[in-house]
């Protein structure tokens, strides 16, 4: 599941490397929260598997599953919404 994650969050990576208009071509309003919601989907798979997670709290919940992975996923479908859209 971790290598699957890590493998989604670098092709999104990727991918808004290649295309960054997907998002800054959105109004502040609605970039500021992809962005937020992209930081922290990106920044949590890829630092599962090295294992440096909060060992507790709110922050660990947030970075381990399901929530992370909840996070990844709409953020993939959020970014695929956007490329289909326009």
């Amino acid at each position: 599941m971790a290598l699957t994650a890590l493998l989604l969050a670098a092709g999104l990576a990727v991918w808004l490397l290649l295309r960054p208009e997907l998002i800054t071509g959105l109004p502040l309003a609605g970039r500021l929260p992809l962005i937020l919601l992209g930081i922290w989907a990106l920044g949590a798979a890829f630092l599962r598997p090295y294992r440096v997670l909060p060992s507790r709290g709110w922050p660990h919940r947030m970075l381990t599953p399901p929530w992370s992975l909840l996070a990844l996923g709409l953020f993939a479908l959020l970014v695929m919404g956007l490329a289909l859209s326009g």
